[in-house]
């Protein structure tokens, strides 16, 4: 029976931020009979932060942190890590007779960089939203849930919104990591999978290696299967996905009609015109842009991303690779030479001045990563020095009490004989 191996062969992970229509993919992916796909798992999210262990009833979660910290090698937590999730990606497997697991989960940009040593051989699906539906998203979505969101106060919030971090951070580091095209990685965009769903749907399949099962697209046909069941059995996602039988386009333009012209303009300074550009929605800023009668910058609001960059490192202690870009296989290029020959080669691919950047990106990548080890390396020797010399300074009190503590024991002994032996 296949199985997730130890390069992640087997798994697919599908990357994008919240409000992006992952569950309308998932819930059609899951509709193939080889391949078993759920709602939200977020379990490697509680992995990589193992360590960290928050406060629990029991206590000890200073031991925990010391015993991870000085006990238990980088290598050795990736490999346990790593043996756990196998177990449950295999289980789902083998309890559905699939052959490949997804994991749709938001917010795994989060920890790219350790997916790529956990499971550098897994498929990897990029989906895309145009920004302002996706901000538009999360404002319906809490609306209605009675939540609310307002997207000016939380980008300026001095505290951290993870919504906010989302729409900026998250969006903007899934595409520095989908810069460069790989072969493990599929591009699919929200608006073309509700226009043309069975169309995406086919080339899905194709990434993934397997036949198109007809219908699967219409996922409102298969609402009673025991995989839909446990699908919406988890109850989180998208609330109104139930409510239709199959893909419809109501959600692509709404953005116009949920926002209003502060919110855009906010939204769209902050974010900065390059991110819409190289996401493939120069129409959708054209549009704002003569809606607001703003014409916005390339970069983004620096200022607002460092701010929150800080509040969430705060939050969380993650530190980022910056630009950090897919690992693993080999890029598109050389498994497109290898499969198709050089009549199929586009542009991209041939231009030696492209593969230069694209080689000097992940070399810089690799450095950065290196330099990072030799800072986390050099804080936990002088992490480990603190702790040596209190320890040491803590002996020394004590060496100086034993004395005058053996003054003390002569002076009681010899009272006790003056008095007859009676204490």
């Amino acid at each position: 029976m296949p199985v997730v191996d130890v390069q992640g062969n087997g798994l697919v992970l599908l990357l994008c931020v919240p409000r992006s229509g992952s569950s309308l993919s998932t819930v059609m992916l899951q509709n193939h009979s080889r391949i078993f796909a759920t709602q939200e798992m977020w379990f490697l999210m509680n992995l990589v932060d193992l360590s960290k262990a928050d406060a629990r009833p029991y206590g000890g979660s200073p031991i925990i942190r010391q015993f991870y910290s000085s006990m238990v090698s980088d290598d050795v937590y990736e490999k346990a890590c790593r043996s756990f999730a196998l177990e449950i990606y295999n289980g789902f497997l083998q309890g559905n007779a699939a052959d490949f697991v997804v994991d749709k989960s938001p917010r795994y940009y989060y920890m790219l960089e350790w997916l790529d040593r956990l499971f550098p051989e897994s498929k990897r699906i990029h989906l895309q939203r145009n920004p302002l539906s996706i901000a538009a998203s999360y404002k319906k979505v809490n609306r209605n849930q009675g939540e609310g969101f307002d997207l000016v106060s939380s980008l300026k919030s001095p505290h951290l919104n993870m919504k906010a971090v989302d729409l900026t951070l998250g969006l903007l580091r899934l595409n520095d990591y989908f810069a460069v095209k790989h072969a493990n990685a599929h591009e699919l965009r929200y608006e073309q999978l509700v226009s043309k769903p069975k169309e995406e749907v086919e080339k899905l399949c194709e990434f993934l290696g397997v036949g198109y099962e007809e219908g699967m697209e219409q996922y409102g046909l298969h609402v009673n299967s025991s995989k839909s069941n446990m699908f919406y059995s988890m109850g989180v996602g998208d609330p109104f996905l139930s409510t239709h039988q199959e893909a419809h386009k109501n959600s692509v333009n709404n953005w116009k009609s949920i926002l209003n012209t502060t919110e855009v303009e906010t939204y769209c300074r902050v974010l900065g015109a390059d991110v819409f550009h190289r996401m493939g929605y120069s129409e959708q800023l054209q549009e704002a842009e003569q809606w607001t009668g703003v014409r916005y910058e390339a970069a983004p609001d620096q200022e607002v991303i460092e701010r929150l960059g800080h509040q969430f490192m705060e939050a969380t202690g993650c530190r980022w690779q910056p630009h950090y870009s897919i690992q693993g296989s080999p890029s598109i290029s050389t498994a497109s030479d290898e499969m198709h020959g050089a009549a199929h080669r586009t542009e991209s691919d041939t231009d030696p001045t492209l593969a230069a950047l694209a080689t000097i990106r992940q070399l810089e990548a690799a450095l950065r990563a290196a330099d990072n080890r030799l800072e986390r390396g050099y804080s936990e020797q002088e992490r480990l020095k603190r702790q040596l010399a209190s320890a040491h300074s803590k002996l020394q009190r004590i060496k100086s009490w034993i004395p005058f503590g053996h003054q003390i024991s002569a002076w009681a002994s010899q009272r006790k004989i003056l008095r007859g032996g009676k204490s």
